[in-house]
């Protein structure tokens, strides 16, 4: 990702980071204590809905906290950005994983963008789903039929 915004940077684009205080504290302190990284990059956070001593790794607590908490404050920082007299909020591009962030552009009609930061092949895995579900390979809670059908697919 840090590739891509050089480029966006290299052209002018002003970009904000966004990530959860947690994830924000621990690349802070990883990087430095400087909330600007220069001109046009910010770091910035928002709460996740999870309280610090709570369990991080319940990873289906951390989700659900993030889809009921995340999206409302994520609108308030665009809101607040452009009630500003600076830079307005263009576009958001955000983690595929994180595809609530493309519900608050698409309600404050704000252009987005979709990165998979994973191997392709994961992305390509996934887009697959329907017909490994169609072709009787998996059983729709995504468990292998037999061993034997695999086979017998994979010599076509």
């Amino acid at each position: 990702m840090n590739k891509k915004v050089s480029r966006l940077v290299e052209h002018g684009v002003k970009v904000t980071f966004v990530n959860t205080d947690f994830t924000h504290n621990l690349v802070t302190n990883a990087a430095s204590n400087d909330e600007s990284v220069n001109d046009l990059v910010s770091l910035v956070s928002l709460p996740d809905g999870v309280e610090a001593a709570e369990d991080r790794n319940d990873l289906g607590k951390l989700t659900d906290a993030i889809f009921q908490v995340m999206p409302a404050k994520l609108e308030e920082l665009v809101d607040k950005i452009n009630g500003s007299d600076g830079d307005k909020v263009t576009c958001i591009v955000a983690d595929h994983c994180m595809g609530w962030a493309f519900g608050v552009a698409e309600k404050m009609k704000i252009r987005r963008a979709a990165f998979w930061p994973a191997a392709a092949v994961v992305l390509a895995s996934l887009f697959s789903i329907p017909n490994l579900l169609e072709d009787g390979i998996i059983n729709s809670n995504g468990e292998l039929h037999s061993k034997e059908k695999i086979t017998q697919e994979s010599k076509r």
